[in-house]
C-alpha cells in the first residue's frame, strides 16, 4: 500500500510540475519581473550615468527565491486541500489580469481573491438569476470558487511575503531624485519586488490517490486527492524618502505578518460560519489597501533623510564592488573631510582626490552621527567618485515623479524621469510633480 501510494503520489507531482512548466502565466509573470528591473536599470543610468542594479541578476534573484517560496507553501498546501478546476483556476488568472491593467500591485491574490469572494457573495444572494452561454458558465465558475480556502492561501502567500521582504526588500531598492516641497530635490528609494511563485495544490476529485491524513479543507466522503499548479505573483511596491530601504522593508514585514494572521483567522472562521466569508473577503483587499495607504500617510511625516547637511556630502547609494564599498561606507552617511579637505560639493569631492591620486583618506560621519575614519588605495578603474551616489543637489540634470507603478509604463520602458532646467528648483513654486515621462 505504502508504495502503491508513492507511486500515486510521484505521478501526481510529475504531472502537475508538467502542467506548470506549460502554464503561460508564470511565463508572463516572469517577463513582467524582468521588464521591471529593466527599466529600473534604465531609470538608474538616466539620473547617475550608472547602474545601481544589475536587472537579470535581480530577475535571477526573486525567480529561484520564489521557487523556493514556492515550494514551501507547496508542501504546507498539502494539509490545506483546495476545491480548484481549470475553470476556477483562469477565473482567478483572468480576474488578476484584468486587475494588473489598472494597477501593477493589484496582481496580488489578495484582491483578485477578495474581489471574487465579495461577487460570489452577491450571486449566492441572487441565486435565481442562472444565464446561459459563456456569462453562465464565468458566474458558475465564481460560485465554485472555494474563497475560505483561497484566503487562507493568501494569508499564507503574504507570511511568505513577509519573510521575502525583510530578506530581500532593501537589496534591489532603486535610488531616486526626488522634487519635494517647493520644487527642492531631494534623494529617496523606490523599492519594488515581484515573486513569481509556482504552486501546486491538493485538490479533491473523484478517483484520485488518498492521503494519510486529513486535510483542513477536506473534500467529500471517499473523494481522493490530486495535484493541481497555480503559479501567482505577489510583490511590493513602496517609496521612503525619511528612512533607510532596510528599516522601510523591516516595517513593512512587521505589518505584512499582522495582515496575514488577522486574515488566517477570519478566513478559518468564514470556514467555519459562512456569514463570515463576506468580511473575510472584504479584509483581504481593503486591509491590503490601507496598509500601503497609512504607510504613504507615514511617509509625508517624515523628513527627507537624504539631503546634504551644513558641512560634509550625504550619500545616497553606494555602487558594489566599488571603493566606496571596500571602505565600509553606507547610505545615509556623510562624507565630511577628503585627503584633510572638508568637502561640501561634487566638485570639492573630486579636487580633494585629486591631492592624492593614489590614495585616499576620508573622515565618514556614521548614521550615529560619530567620525570614522576609514582609508584605501586607488587603482586604475576605480570610480571616480569612489563610487558613491551623492544626494542631490540644485545642479542635478533629471529628476523623478512619484507615481504608482502601471503595466503600460512597464512594457513602454516610460521610466518617470523629466529634465530640469538650471535653476529651477528655486524658481518652484509648488510641491506639484509636473512630468514628462521617458
Amino acid at each position: 500500500m505504502n508504495l502503491e501510494w508513492a507511486l500515486q503520489w510521484g505521478w501526481s507531482v510529475l504531472n502537475a510540475c508538467l502542467y506548470l512548466l506549460l502554464q503561460p502565466f508564470y511565463y508572463i509573470s516572469i517577463l513582467i519581473v524582468a521588464l521591471g528591473y529593466r527599466r529600473q536599470m534604465l531609470l538608474e543610468r538616466k539620473l547617475f550615468h550608472t547602474r545601481v542594479h544589475n536587472w537579470t541578476g535581480q530577475t535571477w534573484r526573486v525567480v529561484w527565491s520564489g521557487l523556493i517560496a514556492g515550494m514551501v507553501l507547496s508542501a504546507l498546501g498539502m494539509f490545506i486541500s483546495v476545491h480548484l478546476n481549470t475553470a476556477s483556476i483562469v477565473c482567478l488568472w483572468v480576474t488578476t489580469l484584468l486587475l494588473m491593467l489598472v494597477r501593477v500591485r493589484y496582481l496580488c491574490l489578495a484582491y483578485s481573491v477578495g474581489l471574487l469572494g465579495v461577487a460570489q457573495f452577491v450571486l449566492n444572494v441572487a441565486d435565481g438569476w442562472q444565464p446561459e452561454g459563456a456569462l453562465g458558465a464565468s458566474l458558475a465558475a465564481i460560485r465554485g470558487l472555494d474563497i475560505p480556502a483561497l484566503l487562507v492561501l493568501v494569508a499564507a502567500l503574504h507570511v511568505a511575503e513577509a519573510l521575502l521582504v525583510r530578506w530581500q526588500g532593501g537589496k534591489a531598492a532603486t535610488p531616486l531624485f526626488v522634487e519635494g516641497k517647493r520644487g527642492r530635490l531631494v534623494g529617496g528609494y523606490r523599492m519594488e519586488d515581484l515573486w513569481p511563485i509556482p504552486l501546486l495544490l491538493l485538490v479533491p476529485v473523484q478517483g484520485g490517490f488518498a492521503l494519510p491524513w486529513t486535510p483542513l479543507f477536506g473534500g467529500d466522503a471517499g473523494a481522493g486527492y490530486m495535484l493541481a499548479a497555480l503559479p501567482v505573483l505577489m510583490g511590493f511596491s513602496s517609496v521612503t524618502l525619511g528612512s533607510l530601504p532596510r528599516q522601510k522593508a523591516a516595517l513593512t514585514s512587521n505589518r505584512l505578518l499582522l495582515y496575514s494572521v488577522v486574515l488566517l483567522l477570519l478566513s478559518l472562521l468564514a470556514a467555519w460560519w459562512s456569514p463570515l466569508m463576506l468580511l473575510a473577503a472584504l479584509f483581504s483587499f481593503l486591509a491590503h489597501e490601507a496598509l500601503i495607504w497609512y504607510g504613504n500617510l507615514e511617509e509625508n511625516r517624515l523628513s527627507p533623510m537624504f539631503v546634504h547637511p551644513e558641512q560634509g556630502m550625504r550619500v545616497l547609494a553606494v555602487l558594489p564592488d566599488s571603493p566606496a564599498t571596500a571602505m565600509g561606507i553606507l547610505p545615509g552617511e556623510d562624507i565630511y573631510r577628503v585627503n584633510g579637505v572638508v568637502v561640501n560639493s561634487r566638485a570639492e569631492l573630486h579636487q580633494a582626490l585629486r591631492i592624492n591620486s593614489a590614495f585616499c583618506k576620508l573622515e565618514v560621519r556614521n548614521l550615529q552621527g560619530e567620525i570614522k575614519f576609514v582609508q584605501r588605495g586607488m587603482y586604475d578603474g576605480d570610480h571616480h567618485q569612489l563610487g558613491v551616489v551623492l544626494a542631490p543637489d540644485e545642479d542635478a540634470s533629471w529628476a523623478v515623479s512619484i507615481q504608482p507603478p502601471s503595466i503600460y509604463r512597464i512594457l513602454a520602458m516610460r521610466i518617470g524621469a523629466r529634465r530640469r532646467k538650471a535653476g529651477q528648483a528655486s524658481k518652484a513654486k509648488s510641491a506639484g510633480l509636473d512630468t514628462v515621462e521617458k
